[in-house]
């Protein structure tokens, strides 16, 4: 019986995990799409082509470091729960390290700071 339990909990961590990817597809696309409908609208609408480009710039942005931290939050569940093995301590390990970087760049794309400093009032 107990094996039983542990199994089913596994295969429950395992769907959480699947989840938690699905969504961040889902996050990346849905900024994708939202951000360039906007930019496109914009443009149509005649908007400052700057103005624009840096909306979209940032919208498109948030989106992946939302998406992005999903993509995390999935392998973090995965590694600690499934998957306790030191390759995959490490893996997880420099995917949290690029990640990091990702969201180092992108942060100073969007707001043109680093994530430590406080923002302009």
């Amino acid at each position: 019986m107990p094996n039983e339990i542990i199994h089913n909990l596994l295969e429950w961590i395992e769907v959480a995990a699947v989840g938690l990817e699905l969504l961040a597809v889902i996050i990346i696309v849905v900024a994708a799409l939202l951000s360039t409908f906007n930019f496109i609208r914009s443009y149509v609408t005649r908007q400052p082509m700057l103005a624009s480009y840096h909306a979209y710039k940032v919208q498109l942005g948030r989106g992946l470091l939302l998406g992005l931290e999903m993509l995390v939050a999935a392998d973090v569940v995965r590694t600690v729960a499934l998957e306790t093995s030191l390759n995959s301590i490490i893996f997880l390990g420099l995917l949290v390290l690029i990640r990091t970087f990702l969201s180092w760049s992108l942060t100073l794309e969007i707001e043109h700071r680093w994530p430590w400093q406080h923002p302009p009032n």
